[in-house]
């Protein structure tokens, strides 16, 4: 039976009267502005729920309340965290809850006897439709926590791979999706493009400018698809002279010419068997090459030089480029029907120049990197130091950045590093820098301009944060409206309108 609060007939003069008559009162109007509440005893049972809550209960997979109360709150509540409010006596006065009902923002409150022993826990929804007023925190926080898991799941990879047997000749992925270092809404799309691209068997073609971090999403993707199990193998085309690239793909049979081992050499294609290959700078592969490889991934079959057998294989293609592809097709440089072929789910890799708020997480890994290669603490970059990275063009992307860190850090006395010395370095390698600019694109965060923002009303900071990323994503792409729109994720039409209305 649902519980009721019983009307005090006149204030109560005692200071017990007191608490106990303002405890009903929150209560009840808690029960009223809430999106819904319930509660549950010390065991986690739940022993009530009000009109509001049992609104999610179909969605929940109940048909009545009787058939929700006197459950526990983990047999009814996926993803809760009520026990743990039980356990510790610990509130949680916020939190996002998502389940097969919604995403939630929601508060759990312990109750206390006399004695302070808690005896029960109260769960409010406050809000059942967060992705409207709070979108942009919710997308910050969701892509904090993907990051985070994709970091755990990096760290028990890393701790398996060193549990396992040393020498079991399995080729593994080094990298996860933690390991693209970046927060930017390029880093960000292209993040979300590989991870749905990683839930799929087809081919993916990986587009950008050297040393943006394409072999490194390779590895990420691999890591998170169904065959992560399996061996990562990966060429790269441009190291591999022509005449022993055919070789290197479908291996060689024993004694197949002079000098062959007799025991014969398995291909990249056997030994990615089960799992990934990985073909890097494909822009570059031989003309007389591509009609092979192209039968090979049409038949799922490989004929090893000098054998007359056909061996089967079960890899799935990820390829990549720096160079442009179609124009190769229109020169005849490239085959049309093997580049129909692995463009199948492109992937554009943005330069660092467009990921510019990325600069200052990306100098810290690689400090840490270098500081954990070189026995010595991490460097430590003055504003006037970042400021001017900020503003280089990064014909290299993050390649180049990593040496310009790199010959900082060899070349100081000292753990700080001004921008003195980067242009020091940069002149030497015939770069001349670059005017510094701001390290963020948008307004800088915990500034004043942030501690008045966070004073006005929810509405209006969502739409000036709104204002501050369209800004940036049309510097960032130079004004290009189309460009923008799909960097943010957005119609053009919807572009429009922000721009012509911006209130």
């Amino acid at each position: 039976m649902p519980l009721t609060v019983d009307q005090d007939p006149a204030l109560p003069l005692d200071a017990q009267g007191i608490l106990e008559l303002a405890a009903r009162s929150m209560f009840q109007l808690f029960s009223s502005v809430s999106q819904g509440m319930f509660l549950v005893d010390r065991s986690g049972r739940i022993v009530w729920v009000n009109e509001g809550y049992q609104r999610f209960l179909p969605d929940l997979g109940f048909s009545s309340v009787d058939q929700f109360v006197g459950r526990t709150v983990e047999e009814v509540i996926p993803n809760t965290q009520m026990r743990k409010v039980l356990e510790t006596g610990q509130p949680v006065l916020i939190d996002l809850l998502t389940n097969q009902a919604g995403t939630f923002v929601v508060s759990r409150i312990p109750l206390r006897d006399d004695a302070d022993r808690v005896i029960g826990a109260i769960g409010i929804v406050l809000f059942d439709h967060p992705e409207t007023t709070l979108q942009p925190l919710i997308s910050k926080f969701a892509l904090l926590q993907r990051d985070l898991d994709d970091a755990r799941r990096e760290l028990a990879s890393q701790r398996n791979r060193s549990l396992t047997t040393a020498g079991d000749g399995q080729r593994r992925a080094k990298y996860t999706f933690a390991s693209f270092v970046g927060s930017s809404p390029a880093a960000a799309e292209v993040k979300r493009q590989a991870r749905r691209a990683a839930q799929s068997s087809s081919p993916v073609l990986l587009l950008g400018e050297t040393g943006t971090g394409k072999e490194l999403l390779a590895h990420a993707i691999h890591a998170a698809s169904s065959r992560a199990a399996g061996p990562f193998v990966s060429v790269n085309i441009a190291a591999v002279p022509d005449t022993l690239l055919e070789a290197e793909f479908f291996g060689v049979a024993p004694g197949a010419y002079t000098g062959a081992d007799r025991k014969g050499r398995d291909g990249k294609f056997k030994l990615a068997d089960g799992g990934t290959l990985f073909l890097d700078e494909i822009g570059d592969m031989p003309q007389s090459l591509q009609a092979k490889l192209l039968r090979a991934l049409q038949e799922g079959e490989i004929e090893p030089l000098g054998s007359n057998k056909l061996v089967p294989f079960n890899v799935r293609i990820l390829a990549a480029t720096s160079r442009d592809l179609a124009t190769l097709v229109r020169e005849g440089k490239f085959r049309e029907d093997l580049f129909y072929r692995l463009h199948v789910l492109p992937v554009r890799v943005p330069p660092l120049r467009v990921r510019r708020t990325d600069i200052p997480a990306l100098v810290e890994a690689l400090g840490e990197d270098l500081a954990l290669r070189n026995g010595t603490p991490p460097p430590e970059l003055l504003p006037d130091a970042m400021a001017l990275l900020a503003g280089q063009p990064w014909r290299g992307n993050i390649r180049e950045l990593r040496n310009v860190l790199e010959q900082a850090v060899m070349r100081s006395d000292s753990q700080s590093i001004d921008a003195a010395q980067l242009e020091r370095v940069l002149r030497d390698a015939g770069v001349e820098p670059a005017a510094p600019a701001p390290v963020q694109d948008a307004a800088p965060v915990g500034g004043a301009d942030d501690e008045t923002l966070l004073l006005r009303p929810l509405a209006e900071q969502v739409a000036e944060l709104e204002r501050r990323a369209i800004a940036a994503a049309l510097k960032a792409h130079g004004g290009n409206k189309l460009a923008t729109a799909r960097q943010l994720g957005i119609s053009r039409a919807t572009l429009y309108g922000r721009l012509e209305n911006p209130e």
